[in-house]
């Protein structure tokens, strides 16, 4: 069976349509659909039906896509074995990231890496945990750095886990906001304030929509942006105010940080997915980001604990 073609199978199975696989691997709608009949061809079973103009994938073809990633993990690794496990790590890593943890976590890691593992190359992709934990299962992205707590995606048993930090979420208002000063504030104070939100169903929006309701106000949301720098930007003009994770709040922009009376964390974690041992170069990137004495502490009271994690 050619691995290629048990990629488009896997995928058809995650997106769903013919044309969504297409459009993910850079192909028309024919060249999958020939290429998939080819792999019937190859399995001599038959791994798609018609239904109206929609294809699906028979109970065969479920079989087999379910099984597809691991099968193609399961070649990396010899690949791996055959390059020389163990050896200098080499080769591309692609991780994913949300916007947050990019140039609080990733970015510092790629950059001892590229002095300590010259061959070692890493492409960063900007990701959040909604579309990350897809990305992953899919063979797009070989780590993740995401949050056990976004509920709407569960990360699954088919993923190791490696924790990495706890991040609290802040009040963040302007700095000459009566709210700017010490100790920990009641949301409920500050149920009249224009308020900005994330985009609508990402992370951080459902959160903060959450925390507000708990708090037994609907907010004034006035503003919603999907970069973190343009939040802060409203809020040190003056503008609005807003819930951020602590990683998000970027040192160059004037604004003030509260802790919440009812506290709010959120655990980040890196995410590989499970079964033959990761190759030297995902073993380095992980350990990369593992070692960043700068994050807040999580679950990585000590390597070992991490270890254990890792492998549970």
């Amino acid at each position: 069976m050619n691995p290629w073609r048990l990629r488009l199978l896997s995928r058809l199975d995650t997106l769903g349509t013919i044309r969504a696989v297409a459009q993910a691997t850079n192909l028309s709608p024919s060249s999958v659909s020939q290429q998939l009949a080819v792999l019937e061809a190859e399995t001599r079973t038959q791994l798609l039906e018609r239904t109206g103009r929609r294809v699906r994938l028979t109970s065969a073809g479920l079989i087999l896509a379910r099984r597809a990633q691991a099968i193609l993990d399961h070649m990396d690794g010899v690949e791996a074995e055959l390059r020389g496990f163990g050896e200098e790590p080499a080769g591309l890593v692609r991780l994913g990231a949300f916007q947050s943890a990019i140039h609080t976590m990733a970015v510092p890691a790629v950059t001892r890496l590229a002095r300590e593992h010259p061959h070692l190359d890493v492409e960063l992709l900007e990701l959040e945990p909604h579309a990350s934990m897809p990305a992953l299962r899919n063979g797009d992205a070989d780590i993740i750095i995401t949050t056990t707590d976004f509920d709407e995606l569960p990360l699954g048993p088919d993923l190791d886990l490696v924790p990495l930090a706890t991040d609290p979420v802040l009040l963040v208002v302007p700095p000459e906001h009566p709210a700017a000063g010490r100790g920990a504030v009641d949301l409920a104070a500050y149920a009249d304030e224009p308020w900005a939100f994330d985009i609508p169903q990402s992370y951080m929006a459902n959160l903060a929509l959450r925390l507000c309701r708990q708090a037994r106000f609907e907010p004034r949301v006035v503003c919603r942006f999907s970069n973190y720098m343009m939040t802060l930007q409203h809020v040190e003009a003056g503008l609005s105010i807003a819930l951020l994770p602590g990683l998000a709040v970027d040192r160059r922009y004037r604004v003030a940080t509260r802790e919440l009376a009812n506290p709010q964390t959120r655990t980040i974690t890196a995410a590989i997915r499970r079964g033959s041992p990761p190759r030297a170069a995902v073993r380095a990137v992980l350990d990369a980001l593992r070692r960043d004495p700068s994050l807040p502490v999580s679950g990585r009271e000590s390597d070992d604990s991490a270890d254990r994690d890792s492998k549970s």
